[in-house]
């Protein structure tokens, strides 16, 4: 222990020491040492000062070394690319006697983290990375929640008040903590994303703290006790510009490789969901069928049953439900409290998943009976406690072959590449908020327009997108601008939000298109937008390119873009207009440009012999 007290010692009195320069492998991206940290530069241009390194009390540490050429190529069973290859020049330093900083330059970023070795029985020291992130610099960042259910607001200022009450504040009454990701503009055109990736059994996830232009790496709460090795997650950022950022997978990257040996049973779809339209409808046998046979009278491969189905009416039970989706040819989901976050007034079914034994019994009773997955709602934050719970229960749905969907949960660090049943997460703020309150009425079309940009960037995003009709507050996105975000917005496990009669009031072709939706995605492309103003955005899936725009406006714009990757013609258009809900069509030729109505939106479906 008195070892690692003096290495740990000897951390941060600064990385002056560091003479050579690092490199990415396309040269595009550079690091310099300055002081007790390092610039951060893009084609020769300063773009972000890590002003800070290391843990608490300093030291001088090595020169910065090259280590390796680090390379791999992987297959994802969902998300934006399937198929990914990276490459990354590593370099080291240490840090002391039992200190490592270790840190990969991508051609889209750098990761870098922290190895400690020869410890016993040891208190983890505090981290001191922090990033400078000075006033007038374009910045869109989520106060933190610990479901990860806020706006990202651009602003050029830490001075900033919390959005609500209950966030915690500065001395001058300012937000001071921030969640990722979080997304920079340091040089126009130049982005920076700041996030984390590959939470692993002992570690805390963690925020952001800010004191002024300072923001720090801060870990939630983790008290265990450490010996031998050590190492923290990967601390990420995605540089480039929009294009770069959208398409990087610098977080499953960094991520450790699938942990299953069998995955074949993973399939990824769209889910019937009912809690949007019916928010205790999952104790109601018959709203159950409704859902159900939407999904057969759509094609939908899921339908998921929520909260309180442990509640049922008239008699019936969850396996009464159950097996009317499977005779249907339906593959059922159902929720769980997690009981670790709200569970005083919270729904029902609490704490069967809390001990090893009961979340064994339950995931086989759920395998059992023809469950497919389970959606896990309710955590309590990033705790050590939290992410162990996490793997947990990834480790022990995965041999009971369940899907999982976490909700009211962390975002995204990477699991979805470790442990592949995991096809989705909420940690966002979704179309079920307009059940909570009216503020996303009016914010949601910037607010959508954003999280591509932010929020999606990291992983799979269980907004709950696609309602025409108004829950318990209304919605005044266009039917164009709804249908685009079950393309825009990528999760394995896509939720419809609206009712069955809602839906299938649309037209013919508007059900054919979701029962067609994709969930998976061979690549992504960004074709145009600015965060908060609009996007475009083109994902294929096999032959079949999907474009998906939305305005974020509240005046009507027309968004113009280059379509000449895609070497289809033809193409569905589905928008719509000032005088009319649809507007559906086929076009002999790809358009360059579309028309938005306020807070409006389109697709494009484009078939190709690629």
């Amino acid at each position: 222990m008195k070892r690692l007290l003096l290495s740990i010692a000897a951390v941060c009195l600064g990385l002056f020491a560091m003479a050579q320069q690092a490199v990415s492998p396309n040269g595009k991206i550079t690091i310099t040492p300055k002081d007790s940290g390092l610039i951060v530069n893009y084609q020769g241009r300063q773009l972000l000062e890590i002003s800070t390194l290391g843990f608490e009390n300093a030291s001088t540490p090595s020169a910065l070394s090259f280590r390796r050429t680090f390379k791999e190529d992987y297959t994802m069973l969902s998300g934006k690319r399937l198929k990914c290859a990276n490459e990354a020049n590593e370099y080291f330093a240490s840090l002391g006697d039992d200190i490592l900083l270790i840190m990969r330059l991508y051609n889209d970023g750098l990761a870098f983290r922290y190895e400690l070795s020869g410890l016993s029985d040891a208190t983890l020291p505090r981290e001191l990375t922090t990033f400078h992130i000075p006033e007038g610099m374009k910045r869109w960042m989520q106060n933190w929640t610990d479901s990860y259910e806020e706006y990202f607001p651009l602003t050029t200022t830490y001075k900033q008040a919390p959005r609500r009450g209950m966030y915690e504040k500065s001395p001058e009454g300012y937000a001071c903590r921030w969640g990722y990701p979080a997304l920079l503009e340091p040089i126009d055109g130049v982005f920076a994303l700041i996030s984390e990736a590959n939470i692993e059994r002992r570690q805390s996830a963690s925020c952001l703290y800010n004191d002024g232009e300072f923001y720090r790496v801060t870990p939630a709460e983790n008290t265990v006790k450490v010996s031998d090795e050590w190492h923290s997650p990967w601390r990420t950022l995605m540089i480039g510009n929009l294009s770069e950022v959208i398409a990087s997978t610098l977080v499953t990257d960094v991520a450790e490789p699938c942990q299953l040996t069998d995955t074949d049973w993973i399939k990824p779809g769209v889910v019937s969901w009912i809690y949007w339209a019916n928010n205790h409808g999952s104790n109601d046998y018959n709203i159950i069928c409704k859902y159900v046979d939407m999904a057969v009278k759509l094609k939908l491969p899921y339908v998921l049953i929520d909260a309180e189905w442990d509640m049922m009416k008239d008699g019936k039970t969850i396996e009464d439900a159950v097996k009317y989706a499977i005779d249907k040819g339906i593959k059922p989901m159902i929720w769980y409290n997690s009981s670790v976050g709200w569970i005083d007034g919270a729904p029902t079914p609490k704490f069967r998943l809390n001990s090893p034994e009961n979340r064994e019994k339950e995931f086989g009773w759920c395998e059992k009976i023809g469950v497919a997955g389970v959606k896990i709602d309710f955590f309590s934050g990033d705790s050590q406690m939290n992410m162990d719970f996490c793997i947990d229960l990834l480790k022990t749905a995965a041999r009971h072959h369940l899907l999982v969907n976490f909700h009211g949960a962390t975002i995204p660090r990477g699991w979805q590449r470790t442990y592949p049943n995991l096809l989705s997460t909420e940690g966002v703020l979704g179309a079920e908020w307009y059940n909570n309150n009216a503020t996303l009425t009016t914010k949601a079309a910037r607010h959508n327009a954003t999280l591509p940009f932010t929020r999606n960037v990291i992983g799979p995003m269980d907004y709950t997108p696609c309602a025409f009709s108004d829950s318990q507050n209304p919605h005044i996105t266009t039917n164009g601008h709804e249908l685009a975000l079950t393309v825009l917005f990528e999760s394995g496990l896509q939720h419809l939000a609206d009712s069955p009669e809602s839906f299938l009031a649309q037209p013919i072709e508007v059900q054919q298109f979701l029962g067609k939706l994709p969930t998976v995605w061979d690549e992504t492309r960004l074709v145009s937008g600015y965060p908060g103003e609009s996007v475009v955005l083109a994902r294929r899936h096999g032959s079949t390119w999907y474009v998906a725009g939305i305005n974020g406006r509240d005046e009507a714009q027309t968004l113009t873009f280059d379509l000449g990757f895609i070497p289809g013609q033809k193409a569905q258009i589905f928008t719509d207009t000032a005088s009319k809900p649809w507007d559906i069509s086929t076009s002999a030729k790809l358009p360059s440009k579309m028309t938005c109505q306020p807070r409006g939106g389109f697709v494009l479906v484009i078939p190709t012999t690629k």
